[in-house]
């Protein structure tokens, strides 16, 4: 009998191995269906590479170091903690706004228990889920009224479908969006049933042609702010307050898709101004959507916020059903809202405020940081300034100061590969063949992560 027929014929049967495993402490609290399916596929993968003569000995050891390995990588959840070092603050890849650790706490606090979602704590009767925030976003913005939906897609659908069904928007072509995952304005007022109708060029639209368009089959006018894109040079757009003005001339409805709402004035903090959503409700417009999840800093969803009759109507939509948030994000909306009620406690407190805002020292600071603790591992790194962005459909042409730590010593690519297998992935830059770490994106309580990495990195090169 030769070698390999010999290594075949020693392979333990699945059954014996669990039995001698399940005395084992790492595997006595693990499912039994994962140790089986992990064990079985070890020892066929044992049996493929006897076949391949790609090994020629193996001890139960050798199994067992694999079923460990792959029992540990089947439990891993497949949606987990990343680290961000890509300098991009909303990275719509990387789950754009993060949330506080108080955040995280009142979560846990209302979601581990039953909570008053539509219950009326007053009455003792159903009440409705969206009355937890609606006062609370029109106290903050100064709108008469609000509604959450769980997009901002969504948000502008239903609005399309409610005020104009089978009738038609007028938009400027230079506002035919399309945000992430070919998600497309025109085609979001085709499934709301509404009718499309495009006025002006690429890159300027005036007043005139507004009103040029507008006849007895006329609902709205859009007005799309270019959240994704910006446009310069020969332009020309009309003003919020004139479609406003215009609309209300005309007895129809205006409405602004604002897509990334801040609340902030950027340009007090010396960064490029973002138009905030009080410009947007001082213009006039009927109604303002925007995202939360965004330059708002809070969860997923599509806020609704304009004249109270008409989100009184949005209300008794169909679509509202479909589009309606969970008891998540509700909670988290509120807590995000009540952060701003004090602008200063929003940018102290809000984790995507906080770092579009924060002095750059503060940057800095955790760059040297990070370029100590490597020292200790004799990792050659530099600090480099960067150039950070906002991300996630904001802000296209505003970018912001910062700092990285370039690894010189290490091969870029390498690095990145296992950095991306890792149980806590690092997600990086590469420029010039260099891996870079902006710490833009970076918390103090990753620092120890980052370490670790590179430390499993420095071993896996010496095996």
């Amino acid at each position: 009998m030769n070698n390999k027929q010999t290594l075949l014929r020693n392979l333990p049967k699945v059954d014996k191995i669990i039995d001698l495993l399940k005395e084992k402490e790492f595997f006595k609290d693990k499912p039994y269906k994962e140790i089986y399916d992990a064990v079985n596929e070890t020892i066929n993968l044992f049996r493929k590479n006897i076949l391949n003569e790609t090994i020629s000995s193996y001890s139960l050891d050798d199994i067992e170091i694999e079923i460990t390995k792959l029992l540990s990588k089947n439990l891993e959840f497949n949606l987990k903690r990343v680290i961000n070092g890509t300098g991009t603050i909303l990275h719509t890849n990387l789950g754009r706004a993060l949330f506080s650790k108080e955040l995280i706490e009142h979560l846990s606090n209302s979601l581990t228990g039953y909570s008053n979602l539509e219950f009326d704590l007053k009455t003792g009767e159903r009440g409705s889920r969206y009355s937890h925030v609606e006062d609370l976003i029109a106290k903050v913005t100064g709108a008469e009224a609000a509604l959450v939906v769980n997009n901002n897609a969504a948000a502008v659908m239903l609005c399309l479908n409610e005020f104009s069904k089978n009738t038609e928007v007028v938009i400027s072509r230079g506002e035919l969006v399309e945000v992430g995952g070919s998600f497309r304005i025109p085609d979001i007022m085709e499934l709301s049933n509404a009718k499309l109708v495009e006025i002006g060029t690429t890159n300027r639209t005036h007043l005139v042609d507004y009103e040029k368009a507008i006849n007895e089959n006329t609902s709205m006018l859009l007005k799309v702010h270019t959240s994704n894109y910006h446009i310069s040079g020969f332009t020309k757009s009309v003003s919020n307050k004139e479609i406003a003005d215009l609309a209300r001339e005309k007895n129809i409805i205006s409405m602004e898709d604002l897509g990334s709402g801040v609340l902030v004035d950027f340009s007090k903090y010396g960064i490029k101004k973002e138009p905030t959503i009080f410009d947007s409700i001082e213009s006039g417009m009927d109604l303002i959507t925007f995202s939360g999840d965004k330059l708002l800093g809070g969860p997923q969803c599509g806020v609704i916020i304009g004249k109270k009759s008409l989100i009184n109507r949005l209300k008794k939509n169909q679509f509202l059903r479909a589009f309606r948030v969970c008891k998540m994000t509700i909670t988290a909306l509120e807590f995000v809202f009540k952060q701003y009620c004090d602008e200063k406690v929003a940018v102290e407190k809000n984790p995507t405020l906080n770092r579009i805002l924060e002095p750059l020292e503060n940057v800095l600071d955790r760059a040297n940081i990070l370029k100590n603790l490597l020292e200790t591992l004799n990792i050659d790194s530099d600090i480099i300034k960067t150039s950070a962005i906002i991300g996630g459909g904001s802000m296209p042409d505003a970018s912001i100061e910062s700092y990285g730590v370039l690894i010189k010593s290490l091969d870029s690519m390498q690095l990145n590969r296992f950095f991306l297998k890792a149980s806590t992935p690092i997600v990086g830059r590469i420029q010039n063949n260099y891996f870079i770490i902006d710490l833009k994106t970076i918390h103090s309580d990753e620092y120890s992560i980052i370490l670790d990495n590179f430390k499993a990195f420095l071993e896996s090169r010496s095996l």
